[in-house]
């Protein structure tokens, strides 16, 4: 996984640690995508994956259910809510997503998409993965206000 980013605020960091030492839960419930999200809006690439026909209709981490013509995508460290444009850097196509679950759980992995937007940015089924950019738009943060992404007000969202 790469990160781009310009500048790191150190206050990101001073909330992530602030947010690890609030976890309650068992050690098992508190995974690191809820102790330490990623709230800097920075640009990350990696591999992308989709979502596989049997999670049609679950239930996702913000309580929606999986919709595979609509534009949710799941991720380890970007806050539920998050809207996102992945790029798929093989074909350069791109397509905004909100992020409405986690996961995805194989390592190396940084998103899962559903089966639509993989297919709007040329991902099929035959190939599985492809690496893509992801570039936060809106992160929303802890206090209910909302951090600019890498992508706000980029004339070129798709």
């Amino acid at each position: 996984m790469n990160i781009q980013c310009p500048t790191f605020v150190a206050g990101f960091l001073l909330l992530c640690v602030a947010g690890a030492a609030g976890c309650t839960r068992s050690t098992d419930a508190c995974n690191a995508a809820d102790a330490n999200p990623d709230l800097s809006g920075c640009k990350r690439t990696g591999i992308a994956s989709f979502y596989a026909d049997k999670f049609t209709g679950r239930e996702m981490a913000d309580g929606t259910r999986m919709d595979p013509n609509a534009d949710n995508a799941a991720s380890k460290t970007l806050p539920l809510g998050t809207t996102a444009k992945v790029t798929n850097l093989e074909t350069g196509l791109s397509a905004e997503v909100t992020i409405q679950d986690r996961g995805p759980y194989v390592k190396g992995r940084i998103i899962d998409l559903s089966p639509a937007t993989a297919r709007e940015i040329g991902l099929d089924r035959k190939a599985g993965i492809t690496t893509v950019a992801v570039e936060p738009i809106e992160v929303p943060l802890p206090d209910g206000s909302v951090q600019q992404g890498a992508t706000a007000g980029d004339e070129t969202r798709p």
